[in-house]
């Protein structure tokens, strides 16, 4: 019989596959950076445990560290890391119809359910809310697999109080479709996902729900959110 060498995603699985890691992760991808203070009271360890663990998913390159004054901040490495942890929710969740549908119905997940941060963009019931209404309303277009910015983007943007160019000089996608683990379609990720969001969460139209990533609409983001993603352009 013939072996070939363990494919070296075997060790990343090992790595995410720790409970421990994985509520790390998981705190990661929910938020932009975190102390290891922070990640060790996620994961209910001690600071020294939660260092080793760092240490380990440093070497794996699944996060990195950037010091800040007498700080020291972890997060994600890349998108790809992003992405592929919520395909593994994805994964996770694929009995969610049926029987595991009711678990969306229980008080702890309906948050998420409804809106939540993926490595800094939207995502949930919202952020699909918000994929589909760019599209319909034709703020983007989709060309040679490349979504643009329209006139009317550009418009919508700048009375958000946006500014424009940033995101005409970026050299890779403005945005691209990132699986919803919880609705099974496209959100939107990439520099305009994230800058929407941040500008969310700015204007106090969205807050964050303590130690989880959940985000709420405040009651001037409900009536901010349901213009900006009211009927779509004829």
């Amino acid at each position: 019989m013939i072996h070939g060498p363990e494919p070296r995603f075997a060790r990343v699985a090992a790595m995410i596959g720790d409970p421990t890691r994985a509520r790390m992760l998981a705190l990661l991808l929910g938020n932009p950076c975190a102390t290891a203070g922070e990640v060790a009271r996620c994961a209910g360890i001690t600071p020294q445990t939660a260092s080793a663990h760092l240490a380990k998913m440093m070497r794996e390159e699944l996060i990195v560290a950037r010091r800040q004054g007498r700080h020291r901040y972890f997060q994600l490495a890349n998108d790809e890391v992003a992405h592929a942890l919520e395909a593994l929710s994805v994964v996770a969740e694929r009995r969610a119809v049926g029987a595991r549908a009711a678990q969306w119905a229980r008080d702890a997940y309906r948050p998420l359910r409804e809106a939540r941060t993926c490595y800094g963009h939207l995502a949930g019931r919202l952020g699909v809310a918000l994929h589909d209404h760019l599209l319909e309303g034709r703020y983007l277009t989709l060309a040679h697999e490349r979504y643009r910015l329209t006139g009317d983007g550009r418009t919508m943007l700048e009375e958000l109080g946006l500014q424009v160019e940033r995101f005409e000089r970026v050299p890779h996608p403005l945005v691209y479709p990132c699986l919803d683990w919880s609705e099974r379609r496209d959100h939107f990720a990439g520099p305009l996902a994230v800058a929407l969001l941040e500008h969310f969460l700015r204007c106090r139209w969205l807050r964050r729900v303590a130690s989880t990533r959940a985000v709420m609409p405040t009651p001037a983001g409900q009536r901010a959110l349901a213009g900006l993603l009211g009927p779509a352009p004829d």
